[in-house]
């Protein structure tokens, strides 16, 4: 299929998933997840691998070559609901990091944040809940530990120095 007919459906599929949220009161299952992934390996330059591929979603291409990477996604309906999560990560499994692809009410993405496997498992090992123990992380602790990598006003922010408290 090419690349525009995708990114069509895509398109057709954030349109969906907006009117089902609309209408139902909550959000279209799995949706998020699949937008992400979409998103992500076209915003960063990332070839999406074959599902039950075991551990991550996609491999970086360029600066990112070679990397096994978990790809996360969660939309906003609103900013002041604290208490989010992500997904369950795949912590038994083989990859180098996790993007989280924050996306608005009309399921377009804002933000893209990474963090590394070895700061993901620390925090995973800290907490003692068991929410935490099947890899469970909030939102708000994946953005502390992670660097924003992709904004919808910068595109792809730089490798120099960051800041994760910057866009707060």
């Amino acid at each position: 299929m090419e690349l525009y007919q995708v990114d069509k459906l895509m398109g057709e599929a954030r349109r969906l998933a907006r009117e089902y949220r609309l209408a139902m009161g909550k959000p279209l299952p799995g949706i998020s997840a699949e937008l992400a992934v979409h998103d992500a390996c076209r915003l960063l330059d990332l070839e999406a691998v074959q599902a039950g591929t075991g551990g991550y979603d996609a491999v970086g291409r360029g600066r990112l070559e070679g990397k096994r990477i978990q790809i996360k996604g969660r939309a906003i309906f609103d900013e002041g609901k604290s208490g989010q999560r992500l997904g369950q990560l795949k912590t038994e499994q083989a990859w180098d990091s996790v993007l989280l692809v924050l996306m608005d009410e009309s399921y377009e993405p804002y933000e893209i944040y990474e963090a590394e496997r070895d700061d993901l498992l620390e925090v995973v090992d800290k907490t003692s809940s068991n929410r935490s123990k099947r890899g469970a992380v909030s939102v708000a602790r994946f953005k502390a530990i992670a660097r924003l990598v992709w904004t919808r006003e910068n595109g792809v922010e730089d490798d120099g120095v960051w800041d994760n408290q910057a866009s707060r």
